[in-house]
């Protein structure tokens, strides 16, 4: 359901009855420069893309650096959520 242009009561009364109902829901509005937008969509699934850290070197380098973990910008995973 997408709402816009209604009154706050409205819009939250409308939520409710879809939240119980698992249905997704949109609402928004603009005034002038302004504006918002509210999205329910109850449990659901989605992907991120995170860097992979990579494993530390060869056990020989010792202090800070050496325990930091290092990302690999060029390699990425999949990390569903």
């Amino acid at each position: 359901v997408c709402l816009t242009c209604c009154s706050r009561e409205s819009m939250v009364r409308i939520n409710q009855i879809c939240h119980k109902n698992g249905i997704k829901f949109f609402t928004g509005d603009v005034f002038g420069y302004h504006g918002f937008t509210f999205a329910d969509l109850g449990d659901h699934e989605f992907v991120e893309e995170k860097a992979k850290v990579a494993k530390g070197g060869s056990g020989l380098e010792d202090g800070p650096e050496a325990k930091r973990a290092r990302l690999e910008p060029a390699e990425t995973t999949m990390v569903k959520k």
